[in-house]
């Protein structure tokens, strides 16, 4: 039985925040994981990996009326290793190899006996670049920020 099977509500925030950092991993993040894995796991394909298009909706500043902004592709992949646990993943773009990396190690992030190599070897750096990314996009942001400010004449 997998780490989501027997504790479901407790893994659910961790799963989310699993897949989220999946689908921003980079390939060579993932064959770097893949290759440092002591042994491989017998992987089967569910679904997949398949490319297909996703609507993309927005809101004009926010919270105005929702439109269709367009169309981007997506790449999915459902796998069940050995034991029964099954992997998915999404990402932006056509790399299937991706996708299939990707949920290996959502399943084996289920699994207790792996699911600390996976954060500590994968989710962890990733994580980690994420955030500098957002650091950087920040800074580079705020170096462009322009305060206004009016000044009140005295006469009316």
């Amino acid at each position: 039985m997998s780490l989501a099977e027997t504790n479901e509500p407790a893994a659910a925030g961790g799963r989310k925040r699993v897949i989220d950092l999946l689908a921003r991993a980079e390939r060579p993040e993932l064959v770097k994981a893949w290759n440092g894995l002591a042994e491989k796991p017998v992987v089967q394909p569910v679904r997949g990996p398949e490319t297909g298009l996703v609507m993309v909706r927005g809101r004009m500043g926010g919270g105005g009326a929702p439109f269709n902004l367009g169309e981007v592709t997506v790449t999915r992949a459902t796998v069940r290793l050995a034991s029964g646990t099954v992997g998915h993943a999404q990402a932006l773009g056509t790399d299937r190899e991706k996708a299939r990396l990707s949920a290996i190690f959502d399943a084996l992030w289920q699994e207790a006996a792996t699911q600390q190599f996976v954060e500590q070897t994968l989710l962890a750096p990733i994580a980690a670049r994420v955030a500098a990314e957002e650091r950087r996009r920040a800074d580079e942001t705020a170096a462009t920020r322009v305060d206004f400010f009016t000044m009140v004449r005295g006469d009316d």
